[in-house]
């Protein structure tokens, strides 16, 4: 098991990472999800050890992987860029990693046949690497990550130059690669839906801080601040303006105020509108729903459904298009971020 502990790193004399502390489990994918400059290609390169921290401790199954040097870690590591061998054919490239370490060519041999199977590139053993696309390059980068066997994986946005088909249908593949060989792996990204595709479990990244940590599917339900759920983009995030013990008052409406906070009268709170409640939703009693009226200023079709931007900049989406300047009436899920 990778583990991280408490990892302080500067950046130009102001923090990057302050405190950090995270593990990744035995055939557990986790994904540093966060904005450029968050800090999380560098946490990858600590864990690689092409960096180091100024203080905490990376270790794995227990062991600190301070003195150990990086080629002797026995992690793979992808990039965006592939970083591919351009003089090498497409065997070669895969089956380097072996060469180093003085594998048998028989089983060399064996085992790039079985990887080009599993990354769907059978019978491309003798091509360059310079007449593949970009999907089937980031393939072959896989493939020779994977064929020595190492104990982690390490992603550093390697989907970022790729349109969105070719990512859906690379994120699907390599997630059940994962999920087959049960290596651990670390999956870098500031793509929120390429993180909700591939990982077991999801770490936001902000201000140098793990500001949430869990199941995608409870991160998306239950974002818990204001960055979280700005990050996610999962709902409106909004101002309101405590009137009594249990109002709080928008440019919405006035809402119920359920939450476990203490808040005094006239204190600005932030607010997540979202609309329609989250099926995870475990009803903590957190939040409550209500009707409220909007004006419709814009409409705009995404996918299977009606994007709808109303007065005050909320957002909300339909299934059937309202017209601009119509007035409706959509129930919302009203949480304190607070």
């Amino acid at each position: 098991m990778l583990e991280l502990r408490n990892i302080f790193k500067t950046y130009e004399n102001k923090p990057l990472l302050r405190g950090v502390s995270f593990s990744v489990a035995k055939g557990e994918t986790v994904c540093l999800l966060g904005a450029s400059g968050s800090g999380k290609s560098t946490l990858l390169r600590m864990v690689a050890g092409l960096e180091f921290p100024e203080s905490g401790l990376v270790l794995f199954d227990g062991l600190d992987l301070a003195q150990t040097a990086p080629h002797l870690r026995d992690f793979g590591l992808v990039f965006q860029d592939y970083g591919l061998f351009p003089h090498l054919n497409i065997f070669d490239n895969i089956a380097f990693g072996l060469k180093i370490r003085n594998v048998p060519a028989s089983e060399i041999h064996l085992r790039v046949a079985a990887l080009l199977g599993q990354v769907n590139l059978n019978g491309f053993e003798k091509r360059s690497v310079n007449d593949l696309s970009g999907g089937e390059q980031q393939r072959v980068a896989l493939a020779r990550a994977l064929a020595p066997q190492p104990r982690l994986l390490m992603f550093d946005e390697p989907l970022g130059a790729l349109d969105r088909s070719l990512k859906d249908d690379l994120l699907n593949q390599l997630r059940d690669i994962l999920h087959k060989t049960k290596i651990p792996a670390i999956y870098v990204t500031h793509d929120v839906d390429e993180a909700f595709a591939i990982a077991d479990r999801i770490l936001l990244l902000h201000d140098g801080e793990i500001i949430r940590d869990d199941a995608p599917e409870d991160v998306w339900a239950n974002p818990n601040s204001v960055h979280a759920a700005r990050m996610l983009g999962v709902g409106n995030v909004v101002e309101g303006v405590v009137v009594s013990a249990n109002k709080v008052k928008t440019d919405f409406g006035t809402f119920a105020l359920t939450c476990k906070h203490k808040h005094t009268k006239n204190e600005n709170i932030p607010l997540l509108i979202q609309q329609p409640p989250s099926p995870f939703r475990r009803g903590d009693g957190g939040e409550v729903e209500e009707e409220i009226q909007l004006k419709v200023e814009d409409v705009l079709f995404k996918r299977d459904q009606f994007q709808v931007k109303a007065g005050g900049g909320l957002v909300i989406h339909m299934k059937d298009a309202p017209r601009v300047g119509q007035i409706i009436c959509v129930k919302v899920r009203v949480e304190c971020l607070a």
